[in-house]
């Protein structure tokens, strides 16, 4: 389930977010012995108290008294995964927690999340709507990146083609980006396993990515054949380790020490390229390495949700915002700056031609 933490660059910030969120999967709540009890009541019931839930109402006539009313449900139930099992859990754990905050208790985490109040079905709203507001600002970030590219800024006379010798890797990594939040809001409104390993997937994969722009962006790197050599073995351990979590074992500690390397790795390149670099931009990218590092204090300091609603992981999600609006402002710094210093190349060749 995905969870996070130490970036520079506000799509690999997700990333490492889905990393590491939810690495555990037992907690206090579920080892309740009320939280139990009342769960497998439930589950044979249907009901909490005066209160029965829909999913909970289907029995035919070949099951017999005995089994659980959960295992009876149509397939439309079964495949949204809103079953008896999971209202029953849903509807004990807030039972549960109205009950230890009259103790006053603080609240504990259940299955490895915290007690989140649902809002239109959505198991964590806030988050959804944080994950789609970056969606939002990674699109626009992506589309006027395109826009400088083709429209405003020269392109080559023959070719038609942008002169800035990164923008094929920066339209690739806005995709990845999109896709790797688009995930993200789908895995928080619902967590399951096809969702939980489609964040997993489509985050490692954006880490990786990122990772393979770092190395090229910061030593410059601009012969294909070399950036192959780069990229191929990186591609290759990427892919391997998504269809390891996949297809063998979704191993979050495993996943956790990769994504941490990947990501150390890209934050260390980046801040000292920028601490190396007379790029004029180059305090945007100190703002989005500095700023990512205290978001990250967000998710040490993990505290149950306000209200039942927001959390600490929320608002690590609404701190990237802000970084993905100033990643990608440096981006476009970046054409801007190395079109313009190509252009002059150019120039003095041209003029110096004239001389001789």
């Amino acid at each position: 389930m995905g969870n996070q933490k130490l970036l520079t660059l506000s799509g690999s910030l997700l990333v490492l977010s889905s990393c590491l969120f939810g690495l555990v999967l037992a907690s206090a709540g579920d080892a309740d012995p009320l939280y139990k009890n009342c769960v497998e009541l439930c589950e044979k019931t249907g009901c909490i108290g005066g209160t029965c839930f829909q999913g909970c109402r289907f029995l035919s006539d070949d099951v017999t008294d005995n089994s659980s009313w959960y295992m009876q449900e149509p397939l439309y139930q079964q495949w949204k995964q809103w079953d008896c099992r999971n209202d029953c859990r849903y509807y004990c754990m807030m039972e549960r927690e109205k009950e230890r905050e009259k103790l006053g208790l603080k609240p504990v985490k259940y299955h490895g999340k915290w007690p989140f109040k649902r809002v239109l079905g959505l198991q964590e709203p806030a988050s959804v709507a944080l994950s789609a507001l970056n969606l939002a600002m990674q699109f626009h970030g992506w589309m006027s990146f395109i826009i400088l590219l083709y429209y405003k800024l020269p392109l080559k006379p023959q070719s038609k083609k942008a002169y800035y010798e990164f923008s094929g890797l920066w339209t690739i990594y806005g995709i990845l980006a999109m896709n790797s939040w688009f995930w993200s809001s789908v895995f928080h409104s619902r967590d399951v396993e096809l969702t939980e390993k489609l964040d997993y997937s489509s985050a490692v994969a954006l880490l990786g990515f990122s990772l393979i722009i770092a190395i090229l962006r910061t030593f410059n790197v601009k012969d294909e054949a070399a950036r192959v050599m780069v990229a191929a073995p990186l591609l290759a351990f990427v892919t391997t380790h998504i269809l390891y979590l996949n297809f063998y074992q979704l191993d979050y500690g495993l996943n956790m020490k990769v994504c941490v390397v990947m990501a150390i790795a890209q934050l260390l390149l980046w801040a000292v390229w920028a601490g190396l670099t007379c790029h004029p931009s180059r305090f945007k990218l100190w703002a989005v390495v500095f700023g990512g590092g205290l978001a990250m204090l967000l998710e040490v300091y993990d505290f149950p949700p306000y209200e039942g609603y927001v959390d600490a992981h929320a608002l690590w999600h609404a701190t990237t915002i802000p970084l993905t609006y100033l990643w990608w402002s440096f981006i476009k710094d970046d054409a801007e700056f190395s079109t313009s210093k190509l252009l002059s190349k150019q120039a003095e060749k041209g003029d110096s031609k004239k001389v001789k």
